[in-house]
């Protein structure tokens, strides 16, 4: 009978562990974020290490990220042509190449791009020091590392993502264009046609602001599970890992908010 009560309880032994993990991480990030903005209004942010934060974030990523909306234009134009080449109007092409890659490929890509390039470097980072003891040494010399280390990289997750997804918002559209003509001869003035079609103002906006949450996002969950490593080198790795996940997942979830906040 005793397998039977292990059967039946371990359901909820589970759930309760992982309800009680969710809410630890949830505290941990509250008050991460907390100090942070006491670091910032009190100005005990250094400008030159945000620049540099930025620097990393921004400018070191457009490689990859020009790469990254370059191939999601030219895929969304490909297979867009593909549908269309029926009694739909080719020019509507246009249309789905701006609303894809605009309200949703640039934003969640050029995400997942800073997650793989700059989030798994900031928990690998700040994780090591958290072994080493550079963070615990900081403590001992009176020095607070969230103004030090934390805070430079969240402001500059957040001043250097709109840019990058403004970036690949037009490299998107120019490539789409481009493939568009190549593929089925769309002519430039057609495809701007359908893409004024069914244009907003609203959807740059609506972009931009998937930009700012998903760069305050990704550096606080990083900087969160950098700081909370433990177990050595083993440590970094597994929390490296989680980190990841963890950074996917909060972006792929409020991506999946965002249009029934914002687009109704």
């Amino acid at each position: 009978m005793r397998w039977l009560g292990n059967l039946i309880v371990s359901p909820f032994a589970f759930f309760g562990r992982g309800c009680e993990s969710a809410a630890k991480h949830a505290g941990g990030i509250a008050l991460l974020v907390g100090r942070t903005g006491k670091a910032l209004a009190t100005g005990q942010v250094s400008a030159r290490a945000v620049l540099n934060q930025a620097y990393a974030v921004g400018v070191q990523s457009l490689p990859l990220v020009t790469v990254t909306a370059t191939l999601s234009g030219i895929v969304t134009s490909q297979q867009s042509s593909y549908q269309f080449t029926g009694s739909i109007p080719l020019y509507i092409i246009g249309s789905v190449v701006t609303s894809s890659v605009i309200l949703e490929l640039a934003p969640v890509l050029t995400a997942i791009v800073l997650i793989g390039r700059v989030g798994a470097r900031i928990t690998a980072e700040l994780g090591t020091m958290q072994v080493s003891e550079q963070i615990d040494a900081l403590y001992a010399l009176g020095r607070d590392p969230i103004p030090a280390l934390a805070a430079p990289r969240i402001v500059a997750g957040i001043i250097a993502m709109p840019i990058l997804v403004g970036y690949a918002n037009g490299v998107g559209f120019l490539a789409g264009m481009i493939a568009a003509r190549l593929t089925v001869g769309l002519g430039t003035e057609a495809f701007l046609y359908g893409a004024r079609m069914f244009w907003h103002n609203w959807d740059m906006f609506y972009s931009l602001m998937k930009a700012v949450t998903f760069g305050f996002t990704v550096p606080v969950i990083s900087v969160h599970m950098g700081l909370l490593t433990r177990g050595g080198a083993e440590g970094v790795g597994r929390s490296t890992t989680s980190s990841v996940v963890f950074m996917i997942i909060a972006v792929l979830v409020m991506d999946a908010l965002f249009p029934p906040l914002l687009l109704n």
